[in-house]
């Protein structure tokens, strides 16, 4: 499948970054850069600063000090709808569908690129109606690539939990990301739907050029589809490197150990 736009992927490059809730340090000076087309993990113990940075990146939380530019945007000033427009797309821990098909979630996630205006589509002129049977090809499309074609018009509430999780996915594709945030994405899945998650997400990367930014506990699946790996710990970067490297750094060891191995 390819990417419609094809346009330049940008860098991302984290400078900083720090957050503080009522005293307390979330995130102390973390600094990273996700090249354009990688797949970068961001991994560490409960209460690192994992979800923190994700809600920094996606504008929902605002940094003390510190920057974050995707290419040449700054988005740590930027409301989530502007983030969002630039690119970035994110899927949540905690599965967020609406009702319906997994046809009409896929829609939701176009809404970002719909030009036609409400009065248009509300009385269906011809424009609108070959906009909205452009998105909906491109959406089928979309389901296609990540699995879900034949569920294409199945109500989400009968879905297996391993589709639904993969549908939050291609809604986040259907934005048409240059980056993509990946929030555990194979949390609560089986052995099997973990293997699938895992190869859907090297396929994005290899057929849509697009970076991938994951969040995830399953270290196996990390070790083995990360370019890149950002470790955190209590809200520091204690390691940053290739999964080689990161695997056989004592500060990584002790932060998951307790102990060095």
């Amino acid at each position: 499948m390819s990417h419609p736009q094809q346009t330049a992927v940008p860098e991302l490059v984290v400078h900083e970054a720090t957050v503080r809730f009522a005293g307390l340090t979330a995130l102390d000076a973390v600094s990273f850069t996700v090249a354009p087309g990688s797949i970068h993990a961001l991994i560490g113990p409960n209460g690192a600063g994992k979800s923190t940075s994700f809600n920094v990146l996606s504008g929902v939380y605002r940094v003390a000090s510190g920057s974050v530019r995707f290419g040449d945007a700054e988005l740590t000033s930027l409301p989530p709808h502007r983030i969002a427009s630039l690119g970035v797309a994110r899927t949540f821990q905690n599965i967020v569908l609406t009702r319906g098909t997994v046809a009409d979630n896929l829609m939701l996630g176009r809404h970002t690129l719909t030009r036609a205006g409400f009065t248009a589509t509300a009385l269906r002129l011809p424009s609108a109606l070959r906009e909205q049977r452009r998105h909906r090809e491109r959406v089928r499309e979309i389901a296609e690539f990540t699995g879900l074609g034949a569920r294409f018009d199945t109500p989400v509430a009968l879905l297996p939990y391993g589709d639904r999780k993969r549908v939050e996915l291609a809604r986040a594709l259907c934005m048409e990301p240059k980056l993509l945030l990946l929030d555990e994405p194979v949390a609560g899945m089986n052995t099997a739907e973990r293997l699938a998650m895992a190869r859907t997400v090297t396929s994005i990367r290899d057929a849509l050029g697009i970076s991938v930014l994951i969040v995830e506990h399953d270290m196996g699946m990390i070790m083995r589809i990360a370019d890149r790996v950002t470790v955190l710990d209590f809200g520091r970067l204690i390691s940053d490197g290739t999964p080689e490297h990161v695997r056989k750094d004592p500060a990584v060891v002790r932060a998951y150990l307790g102990k060095e191995s």
